[in-house]
């Protein structure tokens, strides 16, 4: 009798392991699912604020190429009567 009792125990033991490390198993697959959707996320969030800031930048960079060159879109001169009678 108390070494069919041993036995029973033993199967209930390592039952109760195998429940608690597939619980485990369960909780960190869990776990590797929500940091595996927090990285795409935040990936996302990075690449638009880091488009947005080029954008940006590049759009400053070409206002301010523009500004330096100062070059009238129309040259108004005056014209001369030596230019008038030419044309």
């Amino acid at each position: 009798m108390q070494i069919k009792f041993k036995d029973n125990a033993r199967k209930w033991i390592w039952g109760f392991l195998a429940v608690v490390a597939l619980s485990q198993l369960y909780f960190v697959k869990e776990l590797l699912a929500v940091f595996t959707l927090f990285t795409i996320g935040f990936a996302a969030i990075a690449f638009v604020v880091i488009s947005l800031y080029t954008l940006q930048h590049g759009l400053t960079l070409a206002a301010s190429r523009l500004a330096d060159l100062r070059q009238p879109v129309i040259n108004l001169v005056p014209v001369n009567t030596q230019n008038h009678k030419a044309a």
